[in-house]
């Protein structure tokens, strides 16, 4: 975490109430930690348990198949929350972001429904194991690294737009090579972006500690990383997993 961000580095101050003062920084942040991830897990099963459902009552086939305009509204329905959250989070309360995640995430569950016609269970549950395993080290990496992440950082993004645009060429190209390519590189992306999204959300519970943003800002920070879990779980799938 850049030193910046840490209310607690400074001099003048009494050495006494430092360590008091240290103990309920600390104590405030694994709080606020603790908030974020059971969000983020929780929005993570959330979206299992919606995906699993759906193909039980076989609502992939009739949403993903025939050219259902209802599958493309669903596929690019959690592409247009994001922007929707991006331009209202500002006018939303606490109450409603939290209300957007878990229909964020549920929605996320139907769009994602239509992975088991395509990899089988195995493959699944293969890529769902290594990218939890992999999410949980680099998320501990971003938690404790005392490097300033805030060019990487930014790096990672450049690189997702570029991502972006090259998955948007590809719909038409339609190259085994480019796909490959792009799996690979969606993996390191995200896996990048965890560790920064990590570090970033402990940056700003400095900045928004005992205001009113804060329950707000928690609810964000697991928004972040669940994207880079999803995302990162899609992308390994793709790359390792076997079609049936």
């Amino acid at each position: 975490m850049a030193n910046g961000f840490d209310p607690r580095i400074g001099t003048g101050t009494n050495p006494a109430t430092v360590g008091r003062g240290e103990v309920a920084v600390d104590a405030g942040l694994r709080a606020h930690m603790l908030s974020v991830y059971n969000y983020m897990t929780s929005g993570v099963l959330l979206t299992g348990v919606v995906a699993l459902g759906a193909g039980m009552l076989g609502i992939p086939q009739a949403l993903f198949t025939g050219g259902n305009i209802l599958g493309w509204i669903v596929i690019f329905a959690p592409l247009i929350m994001v922007f929707f959250l991006m331009a209202r989070v500002n006018h939303m309360s606490t109450a409603g972001v939290q209300a957007f995640f878990w229909t964020f995430a549920t929605v996320m569950g139907l769009s994602m429904s239509v992975i088991p016609l395509i990899y089988n269970g195995q493959s699944i549950a293969m890529a769902f194991f290594a990218t939890a395993a992999a999410f949980a080290s680099l998320s501990l990496y971003g938690y404790t690294t005392k490097r300033d992440l805030s060019g990487f950082g930014t790096f990672m993004l450049m690189g997702l737009v570029g991502l972006i645009v090259a998955m948007v060429v590809n719909l038409f190209l339609r190259s085994p090579a480019m796909d490959l390519a792009i799996s690979v590189i969606g993996v390191l992306i995200f896996a990048g972006l965890t560790v920064y999204d990590t570090q970033k959300i402990k940056s700003i519970y400095f900045q928004v500690a005992g205001t009113d943003f804060l329950g707000k800002a928690a609810i964000l920070g697991a928004l972040n990383l669940y994207l880079d879990f999803i995302n990162m779980f899609q992308f390994l799938l793709s790359l390792i997993g076997n079609r049936d």
